[in-house]
């Protein structure tokens, strides 16, 4: 196997250009057997072969710097930088993370689980380079879909017009290749990035503008007629108006012509795009007839592709999106908005069943938020099914275009705590700091399936401004569903069980924890109080006060981060109320982030257990130090 003597990318450059076909071969035949165990991004990776060979094969990686938007398609990247023998731990628990991290490796410069942002790292890198007077190259690798994302256009154009030198390398893998227009496009690729062309039209134009009198008039008219056949001849005309020198398209699953093709872009000052057509999944049919659900992949039977999926109860996702059908038949207003995200937030249904009160924008979350305000606004009901990590782009919106208009936008928002393998970038464990503090807004989480589907509805019936519930990525609870879904009090807890001076404040998936540890204590003895506090604001004023009043000792739990999350604002709500005598311990996600593992493993790592839980009773029950009224200093 020729494979197995690459080690690092030098090792590559003694191949020849034939034998690197092999290789991606063998690429291939790794990640299809790996990922079948592990799981992960399969349909990705498969279509990125050719191209990160021949990225690898031109430049000379960690000193040349290769960005990738994202970094899911970074598995082959990985390979040739000698990570190889790890990919048994890929998206395990300290193993090898499924997206480029900057602590695994030199040749990894920039890491990023959300999409856009290659663009702008690429230029700040630039920038930095030119300053520091060295010549490294810039390489910035982005998928046609990450260009639906503003951030994108904004960095293009601040490129184009600083005309820094770096290579844009534009993965297209939706388009397919037309001959014709193909062939044009590789012929004036050719001559375009020739030097010796590029040096001539140059001299041309400076000869016409020494003529008297008509000279710049030429050399006008000249640049007219240029610009005339590139908007006849060229699909890339956008890139070209941006300030890029645009190239392609390549096929991006031919060798050689990938390789020629960043051959021709190192001839060209300034900015270059080098437009590179690849198909998801290449090399697997059924990664190939579904990329879509190859996407990301839990483990699989290679040889049919059938994905082995555990037996058990449906995931939270899957309960919101019948859920909202169930609503949307009773309410025409209802529209759901998702940027780019159908799938994974359970709207596929839904957009079959309602085709036009489905709107997927793409990637573009801060749009997303804008246009439901402006849909709430004309009477609609919208629903901005997000994920957690994803909403953090459109923060601004949130405060600026829907908040501060009290529009009544329905926030759904999935993976609302630890998420597993898709590690810190992806953790959503900060909506509820970002988003509670924020005038006018609501914010609930279920304990269950079915508290969700009221949630829903008490969302729906809400007509006040804006209203989310949140709710984890994991399997529902099983749980009896309600078939008559009735509205909650807005700000209103629930106590699950009754106790004597010790009360555990617990919201969403750690109410379950809650009832554990009150299990344990109980057979210890110990009645500790249990409450559902499903309204993350408005708190429960009344029930706040009267616990201050009957258990002078108090845990809050949470899957989200500790500072600025549910235990703060009960920490507020005491301190503004002048009572300062409690003992309240708090227990969430500390001020780091964490990394990538089964969310048990993640929940073991900062303490959110059944046995930590029992555990702070325990000790808070043990600590004499506090008395309700005032502060009893140790002696």
């Amino acid at each position: 196997m020729l494979l197995s003597q690459i080690h690092e990318p030098n090792d590559l450059k003694k191949y020849s250009v034939e034998d690197l076909g092999r290789v991606a071969a063998e690429i291939r035949q790794f990640l299809i057997e790996k990922l079948s165990s592990t799981g992960g991004h399969l349909a990705s990776n498969l279509g990125v072969v050719e191209l990160t060979l021949a990225l690898h094969y031109c430049y000379n990686s960690p000193k040349d710097k290769f960005i990738f938007d994202v970094g899911h398609q970074a598995y082959v990247h990985k390979m040739l930088t000698g990570r190889m023998d790890q990919f048994d731990t890929l998206r395990k628990y300290k193993g090898l993370c499924g997206f480029v991290k900057r602590n695994e490796s030199e040749h990894d410069v920039w890491e990023a689980g959300h999409s856009s942002t290659s663009l702008s790292a690429a230029m700040g890198m630039a920038l930095a380079r030119d300053l520091k007077g060295e010549t490294n190259k810039v390489v910035a690798i982005i998928g046609d879909g990450a260009l639906t994302g503003g951030m994108a256009f904004e960095a293009m154009n601040h490129i184009g017009h600083e005309k820094k030198d770096l290579m844009v390398v534009l993965n297209d893998n939706e388009m397919s290749i037309a001959p014709n227009v193909g062939a044009m496009h590789n012929y004036l690729s050719k001559i375009r990035s020739d030097k010796t062309y590029l040096r001539a039209k140059d001299e041309v134009e400076l000869i016409l503008k020494k003529i008297p009198a008509i000279g710049d008039k030429l050399a006008k008219t000249a640049a007219n007629f240029k610009d005339s056949l590139k908007y006849m001849l060229m699909n890339g005309v956008l890139f070209e108006e941006l300030g890029f020198t645009y190239l392609g398209p390549v096929d991006g699953h031919d060798l050689p012509k990938l390789i020629e093709a960043f051959r021709q872009a190192d001839n060209v000052t300034g900015p270059v795009l080098v437009h590179v057509l690849t198909t998801k999944g290449k090399g697997y049919s059924p990664a190939e007839a579904d990329s879509h659900k190859w996407h990301g992949i839990s483990p699989y039977k290679i040889e049919s592709g059938q994905v082995l999926k555990a037996v058990g109860n449906p995931m939270y996702t899957e309960v919101f999106g019948e859920t909202l059908i169930e609503l949307a038949e009773q309410d025409s207003r209802i529209v759901a908005v998702t940027p780019a995200m159908p799938g994974g937030s359970g709207l596929l249904k839904f957009a079959d069943r309602f085709p036009d009160r489905m709107i997927d924008v793409g990637i573009a979350e801060q749009h997303a938020a804008t246009m439901c305000a402006a849909l709430a606004m004309e009477g609609l009901k919208p629903v901005f099914a997000v994920y957690s990590t994803f909403m953090q782009r459109a923060y601004d919106q949130i405060v600026h275009d829907i908040c501060r208009h009290n529009a009544n936008v329905m926030f759904a928002i999935d993976r609302a705590g630890f998420v597993g393998a898709d590690g810190e970038t992806h953790q959503g464990v900060f909506d509820i700091a970002f988003m509670r503090h924020i005038p006018n807004m609501v914010m609930m989480m279920p304990k269950d399936e079915n508290e969700l589907r009221h949630m829903m509805k008490t969302a729906l019936d809400y007509n006040e401004g804006p209203i989310a519930y949140r709710y984890p990525r994991t399997n529902v609870q099983g749980v009896h569903l309600d078939k008559e879904l009735t509205p909650i009090p807005i700000g209103t807890w629930e106590k699950v069980r009754e106790g004597e001076g010790t009360a555990i404040i617990a919201v969403g998936t750690m109410v379950q924890v809650a009832e554990d540890a009150a299990d344990v204590l109980k057979r210890e003895g110990i009645q500790a109080a249990v409450i559902n506090a499903r309204f993350i604001k408005p708190l429960d004023e009344a029930m706040l006060l009267e616990l201050a009043r009957t258990h002078g000792k108090m845990i809050v739990i949470e899957e989200a981060s500790i500072a600025g999350g549910l235990g703060s604002a009960i920490l507020e709500f005491y301190a503004e109320h002048g009572i300062y005598g409690l003992d309240i311990r708090l227990m969430g996600v500390p001020d780091r982030f964490i990394e990538h593992g089964s969310i048990k493993e993640q929940c073991q790592e900062v303490g959110l257990t059944t046995e930590a839980l029992v555990e702070q009773v325990q000790k808070l029950r043990n600590d004499h130090h506090y008395a309700f009224g005032k502060k009893t200093l140790p002696s």
